[in-house]
């Protein structure tokens, strides 16, 4: 089992711009191209985690509160963690929980969910760098999209030096790289 963050970013690290669109992604040529591969990839995620500002982002872009069955189309009936200090709408039927629990408890939860599969960290950044603060982030996928924002939500608003990242794979998908990184935990002191 490895704790993986996954997402799209913009080549020069954002994840979205400053009013949290991601508009920029959907307007690359071939998007949906790179998106092919994704249902591999979910196949392996036997639990997922995200942010408030992920969650609503999803709520309001698939209308999910309206029509919950398009959870359920992309997501199943995977256990998923959003982490919050304020209240979220409910989608029907989804399997989500709501916590402001600290990252290490929440993902002794997540690993139990799990079993031998892996945990999808979907983001944001912050919450993909609590994670990695922790010790828990195993794996990096970054999406590079052929765009810069020049401004917006980072990537991964961490110092994350190469002595702990070791490339794995290289792909083009249409317009696309997708990068692949493990982690190392940091070194204690």
């Amino acid at each position: 089992m490895a704790t993986i963050y996954n997402t799209a970013t913009t080549l020069d690290g954002y994840l979205a711009t400053t009013d949290n669109s991601l508009s920029w992604l959907f307007e690359v040529p071939g998007a949906d191209d790179a998106e092919s591969s994704f249902g591999d990839f979910l196949d392996g995620i036997g639990a997922m985690a995200m942010g408030s500002t992920t969650y609503e982002w999803l709520l309001e872009h698939e209308s999910l509160v309206d029509n919950p069955a398009r959870w359920q189309e992309w997501y199943a009936d995977r256990p998923t963690w959003v982490f919050t200090h304020r209240d979220l709408p409910i989608i029907a039927g989804a399997n989500v929980t709501f916590t402001s629990d600290d990252v290490r408890a929440v993902h002794a939860e997540m690993a139990a969910a799990a079993g031998e599969c892996d945990i999808w960290l979907m983001g944001g950044g912050d919450l993909v760098g609590q994670f990695d603060d922790a010790g828990l982030l195993d794996r990096i996928t970054a999406t590079i999209a052929p765009v810069t924002l020049g401004a917006g939500a980072p990537f991964l608003p961490r110092d994350i030096r190469s002595d702990r990242l070791t490339l794995t794979s290289i792909l083009q998908r249409g317009q696309f790289a997708e990068v692949t990184y493990d982690v190392k935990p940091k070194p204690t002191t």
